[in-house]
């Protein structure tokens, strides 16, 4: 089944002061202003941070131990592929290539992001993805890294979310995507898909 595939590129990862232990990593498309955020935990954001920083950890991280188990075997990650959204995750395969036989291995998309970073592998989503679960920016937006998230101090849960109005949701939504506040945005973003898919 062919699919259209996006090519991603990390615009940055902000940290949540809503939801403890969580971050959003924050993916942009290369030929588009449609953004994907994805939220990851603790670890793996801190994986995938050190990386974008430059920084080498004193001893291998697990990640870091996978690509030299690959690197000594012959293995090239081709691509990381963020295939589905299903009860509140995503999910991703990671396309391997061993001599002339490819693989593909599922895996949680933080790890597979991850390991993209340290082989320099492309990651790319599809289009269906794109359209149901990104934040469109308009042209004139920031282009540049996420700032911290600054939570809503009237939206503090999942219930009172569930108490606006589909409108008052879509102005808020609006809102939290020129504030570029991403995490908010996202929980907006789910709460009128999980409504106007009931319809």
């Amino acid at each position: 089944m062919a699919t259209k595939k996006i090519k991603l590129s990390i615009l940055g990862i902000s940290f949540s002061q809503v939801q403890a232990g969580a971050y959003a990593l924050i993916f942009a498309e290369d030929t588009g202003i449609r953004r994907l955020p994805i939220v990851i935990g603790t670890p793996e954001a801190q994986s995938i941070a050190i990386v974008m920083e430059g920084i080498t950890p004193p001893r291998p991280l697990s990640h870091d131990l996978i690509c030299s188990i690959w690197n000594q075997l012959g293995i090239e990650l081709v691509e990381v592929l963020i295939y589905k959204f299903e009860d509140g995750a995503f999910f991703a395969e990671l396309l391997l290539r061993q001599n002339d036989k490819e693989y593909r291995i599922d895996s949680r998309t933080s790890d597979a992001v991850a390991l993209a970073i340290r082989t320099h592998s492309p990651i790319y989503t599809t289009e269906e993805i794109m359209q149901n679960m990104a934040i469109v920016f308009d042209e004139q937006s920031p282009s540049g890294a996420p700032e911290p998230f600054i939570p809503d101090e009237g939206i503090q849960s999942e219930e009172e979310l569930s108490d606006l109005q589909l409108d008052t949701l879509k102005h808020r939504l609006k809102d939290a995507v020129n504030e570029e506040n991403y995490e908010l945005a996202t929980r907006l973003r789910d709460e009128i898909n999980r409504r106007e898919n009931k319809f």
